[in-house]
């Protein structure tokens, strides 16, 4: 039987050399850590450039064109808890608002972070992500 991943969005908001990260709060999963704003394909008639959208927009409060999406690695992820996921990091390319905390209930807030410096509770898999987009690689397959 074929596997049926998980697939993730996350979104690469970058302005004057920095990416903004979010802290996770309330989640069950990974609480205290940095992630980029993300989330996952809400269902099948969703695509990942209008779930980046929409995850923008429900976590930073910020509206991006999906014209303005553009993707800039593909991951293949086996997580810790052994879960097969498919991660798209999106690069915004221009967005209109200004990035808040628009989940006050998940999030602890948000910081803007040098991408070739992340903080050491960065999300694993979104570290391994941002790495793969500074190095211009397209795809990279994690935790086999």
């Amino acid at each position: 039987m074929p596997v049926r991943p998980i697939v993730d969005v996350m979104v690469i908001l970058e302005r004057d050399g920095h990416i903004l990260l979010a802290e996770r709060m309330n989640t069950g999963y990974a609480d205290g850590k940095l992630n980029l704003p993300s989330g996952k394909v809400d269902h099948d008639r969703e695509d990942v450039i209008s779930a980046g959208a929409r995850e923008l927009r429900e976590e930073v409060g910020v509206d991006v064109a999906p014209a303005a999406l553009r993707p800039v690695h593909v991951m293949q992820y086996l997580n810790p808890e052994g879960e097969q996921r498919i991660g798209w990091f999106l690069l915004a390319t221009h967005w209109e608002g200004e990035p808040y905390n628009a989940e006050e209930e998940k999030c602890a807030g948000l910081s803007w972070h040098r991408p070739d410096q992340l903080p050491e509770n960065t999300v694993p898999y979104n570290a391994l992500g941002i790495a793969a987009y500074l190095k211009g690689e397209p795809i990279s397959v994690h935790g086999w």
